[in-house]
């Protein structure tokens, strides 16, 4: 006779297969797994586990199913249906690009720059806004801000329309067009235009299965030379943007002395690399002549 499986049985277990499939934090991505299916956080999935918390069948069954969805490298934030961004808790699922943390970093110069602008509604762009985490964490953290999103993906747009809705930020606007014709009625009137581009060069194969099976291409290849978008980002930030106004571009780490001279033969000023936590240049901004 069977007894019912415990939280740190069932931990233990998820743990180790998640291991062995060389999912890279095994114990956070179980621990959020089990927690989703119980809705609890981290550390009450930590605590039930310590005090041996007994677990249905049902949820056993359900956590399982979902750590073995995970452990075929599916992403975590695909299967929970969320993706954590700065303040925000935004829906994910095929067909949006999944935020990154290292992106919550790049969007800071976005929003100090905003909060830097002397007008009394400053605007801000983000071009390719995916699920919206860059637009809506301007809109939310500078609430005096018009901010829109655009997105071009039919597949992207449906999250985009969602975590808009969801936020409740009547200052954010999504917007469904291509991001080099975008918004020709805010011509010279931006303060800020922010892009995290389709940056990968076509033959350059992500190493992560997450990214290379999960994430859509329209996201992740920027042409043969990974800087096709890059170009029309610069040329639609010199046209949305007023005298001074800021742009900011998230690219990968070998393309910051690439990306310097494109912007500087298209005339920016004031081009400058930035690194991330780990050191890697992976932002640039830039002013508008």
């Amino acid at each position: 006779m069977s007894t019912n499986p415990t939280v740190q049985t069932v931990l233990t277990g998820a743990v180790s297969q998640l291991s062995r499939a060389g999912v890279p934090n095994p114990r956070v991505d179980a621990e959020l797994l089990i927690g989703h299916v119980l809705d609890l956080n981290r550390g009450q999935v930590q605590s039930k586990a310590i005090t041996d918390a007994a677990l249905t069948e049902a949820d056993a069954s359900r956590i399982a199913e979902l750590v073995e969805r995970r452990a075929a490298r599916e992403p975590l934030q695909h299967i929970t249906g969320r993706a954590p961004f700065r303040q925000l808790n935004l829906a994910v699922g095929p067909g949006v690009f999944v935020p990154r943390p290292e992106t919550e970093q790049v969007v800071q110069f976005a929003i100090d720059a905003l909060r830097a602008t002397a007008t009394a509604q400053p605007i801000g762009v983000d071009l390719g806004t995916g699920s919206g985490a860059i637009a809506l964490a301007m809109a939310t953290e500078v609430p005096h801000a018009r901010v829109y999103g655009v997105e071009v993906s039919p597949l992207a747009f449906v999250w985009t329309r969602q975590n808009f809705r969801e936020s409740g930020a009547s200052n954010a606007t999504p917007i469904f067009t291509d991001l080099a014709v975008a918004l020709p009625e805010l011509d010279g009137t931006v303060s800020v235009v922010i892009s995290n581009p389709p940056y990968i060069p076509r033959a350059a194969i992500p190493r992560d299965p997450e990214v290379r099976l999960f994430d859509p291409e329209i996201a992740l290849y920027g042409g043969d030379d990974g800087l096709d978008v890059v170009h029309r980002v610069s040329a639609t930030g010199l046209r949305l943007l007023h005298s001074g106004g800021t742009l900011v571009m998230e690219h990968g780490e070998l393309q910051a002395a690439e990306i310097a001279a494109l912007l500087r033969a298209d005339g920016w000023l004031a081009v400058a690399s930035h690194p991330d936590l780990l050191g890697r240049d992976r932002a640039t901004t830039a002013l508008r002549p």
